[in-house]
């Protein structure tokens, strides 16, 4: 456990770079299977005109919502946080901790204010902080952080691009 160094750790140290997102017209159900899929705990909710942060989904609100009968036509934007929970990435992470205790949420997101326009770019949440709180050593930590190995944005289209290739020629058989 690599837990004694937490009071030396900031939120940049452990925080994923790249934030899910969706529009408010996103049906819950996409958001619940992209919340699923990428093992997430809340997704940014971004205008699609002008990407300016307007709140986030969590899985509470979604827990929230599913009992309501119209719950599975329901969007984001009817369900969502009204607001981002936010933190700055060079605070420690205790206090980063303290933050998601004292607000109720599991995530807080590192935002950026880019032409009037403010928009999260990293995240830090619940599963961070218990993956530094279970890691028997730092190596296993080394996909966090701002010093995390990321595919380059064109790997990143690339694996993609083949991605959608190979799915087109399933379909075409």
């Amino acid at each position: 456990m690599v837990m004694d160094t937490a009071s030396l750790l900031l939120v940049r140290d452990l925080m994923t770079v790249g934030v899910a997102t969706c529009s408010p017209e996103t049906p819950v159900s996409e958001v619940a299977r992209l919340l699923l899929e990428k093992g997430l705990e809340a997704v940014a909710v971004i205008d699609p005109d002008d990407g300016h942060a307007l709140g986030v989904v969590s899985q509470e609100e979604l827990l929230k919502a599913y009992p309501r009968p119209e719950a599975g036509s329901l969007k984001a934007e009817e369900v969502m946080q009204d607001h981002v929970p936010q933190v700055p990435a060079d605070i420690p992470l205790t206090a980063a901790a303290q933050i998601m205790g004292d607000l109720g949420v599991r995530s807080l997101f590192v935002m950026h204010l880019s032409g009037g326009i403010e928009y999260p770019v990293s995240v830090i949440s619940y599963q961070h902080i218990l993956r530094h709180l279970a890691a028997r050593s730092e190596e296993e930590l080394t996909d966090l952080g701002i010093h995390a190995d990321r595919q380059s944005p064109l790997e990143a289209f690339i694996q993609r691009r083949e991605a959608a290739r190979t799915k087109n020629r399933s379909c075409q058989l």
